[in-house]
């Protein structure tokens, strides 16, 4: 999808959105031109591109209404590096948690992994040509001894001693026609064995996984013998055959590069960060945490095991119910890094009900498909989830607003006997109208006591 970022106008990228988000229409517009604006950044002149810095936003809604997804989603749909992370890790042990710098070596690692992945599909044919010669190895012992000396063939092609030519060409037609897939081989694998390591400084986990990760190289490189089936070896030779391929430097190059140009980091509970007039000292932390964040968000050179990123041009997304605090109860100097505000809308009856049958990934499709495995069809009428809507909504008004997550909690209990009974219903359509909701809804709503606990 990376390749057609660029084509990709404003209002396709809010269509994209609204396949997976039901409304939230001012917080997919606010995105969709932030994501935008970076296409439009890489095609500036060099000198103008590094003065242009990302427009972060925060997103203040209520749990439930959408906030992760819209920035989860919006990251999928323009393969870039993502990564979610909640503000209060910061201040859970002592004053400070984790090293906020922590955030950016996470989003590094998923961009390498992402780079991995997209540069082994390029090398996967080689790999596959290599994996295949390596198990013919395993299962014809004599021609990997003999392998050292290799005679040349008619066709003037290397051919292993110790067998014929005519025997390998039969095992690799077995081998190809999976008829040897269960068969017992003895491989080498990556033998774990990093060094415990006693600290005696205050350092943090994160700046340990920076400074010694090294040393996985000259401790973790042994290999020991493991029998596994052909199949298992396939998987094992296929994933080395790829690595040896591709260029680790490379991956690193081009992680960091799409990090500090595409990054987007995610930081939820923002809100619970924010110190209010009182200076306690749960407020004084929260304050310190603003303060590590606020260098990181501004544009910082972090430290990480595949070297320096530069934090400049990432998009910072933050999130916030802000039910006790509000946005200017955040230090004044992190407020301007945050420039852009949308507020997010609660979603009533209307929309869950929309949430439940319109999106590709809709709960009632979710359920259908699941049960379908069981031989059962689920038949949901549309009263059926006009009705789950109200009661949601219903729910969510008398006790604790979570938003579409109710829904979760209502599907589960209004399917539980189907569930439960589906290997024995084998065949059969259960019909899911309104009726059908009601009795098995009934004796929760009706005693409200019992729903606090059970919805």
């Amino acid at each position: 999808m990376r390749d057609s970022i660029d084509e990709l106008l404003p209002r396709e990228i809010v269509a994209e959105l609204d396949k997976f988000i039901i409304g939230q229409e001012k917080a997919k517009k606010a995105v969709a031109i932030a994501l935008r604006n970076r296409v439009r950044r890489q095609k500036l002149p060099p000198e103008l591109r590094d003065e242009i810095a990302p427009k972060n936003i925060i997103m203040i809604g209520p749990t439930g209404v959408g906030k992760t997804e819209i920035a989860r989603r919006l990251a999928k749909l323009c393969g870039a590096p993502f990564v979610k992370v909640e503000a209060t890790k910061y201040t859970e042990v002592g004053y400070v948690g984790r090293d906020v710098e922590s955030m950016i070596r996470d989003l590094m690692s998923v961009a390498v992994s992402l780079v991995k992945s997209e540069l082994q599909e390029d090398v996967r044919e080689e790999a596959e040509k290599r994996t295949e010669e390596a198990l013919l190895d395993l299962l014809l012992p004599d021609a990997r001894r003999g392998a050292s000396r290799p005679r040349q063939s008619a066709q003037g092609e290397p051919v292993r001693a110790g067998v014929s030519e005519e025997t390998r060409e039969k095992f690799r037609a077995k081998l190809n026609g999976g008829e040897l897939e269960d068969k017992t081989v003895e491989v080498s694998v990556s033998k774990s064995g990093f060094p415990s390591i006693e600290i005696f400084s205050g350092q943090s986990f994160e700046e340990m996984d920076v400074n010694l990760g090294s040393l996985s190289n000259i401790f973790g490189g042994r290999k020991k013998k493991k029998l596994v089936t052909v199949k298992g070896a396939r998987e094992i030779l296929l994933a080395d055959e790829m690595d040896k391929l591709i260029d680790s430097d490379r991956v690193a190059e081009l992680a960091r590069e799409r990090v500090e140009n595409m990054g987007i980091v995610f930081i939820d509970e923002i809100d619970k960060i924010a110190s209010r007039e009182t200076r306690s000292g749960a407020d004084v932390s929260r304050e310190g945490v603003q303060r590590d964040i606020l260098p990181i968000v501004e544009g910082n050179k972090v430290n990480t095991k595949y070297g320096m990123v530069d934090t400049s041009h990432i998009l910072f997304i933050a999130a916030g119910a802000f039910h006790m605090s509000k946005p200017s109860d955040l230090i004044p100097e992190l407020q301007g890094r945050f420039p852009i505000r949308v507020e997010l809308d609660d979603l009533g009856a209307e929309e869950f009900a929309r949430i439940l049958t319109q999106p590709k990934n809709s709960l009632t499709r979710q359920y259908t498909e699941l049960l379908k495995t069981e031989g059962v069809t689920l038949d949901f009428s549309p009263g059926a989830t006009e009705r789950l809507a109200e009661i949601a909504a219903e729910v969510n008004a008398r006790t604790e607003n979570i938003g579409a997550r109710r829904l979760h909690t209502i599907m589960e209990l209004l399917l539980e006997e189907v569930s439960f009974n589906a290997p024995e219903l084998d065949g059969q359509t259960i019909e899911i109208t309104p009726e059908y909701v009601d009795k098995q809804l009934k004796d929760v709503m009706e005693d409200q006591d019992l729903s606090r606990y059970i919805l």
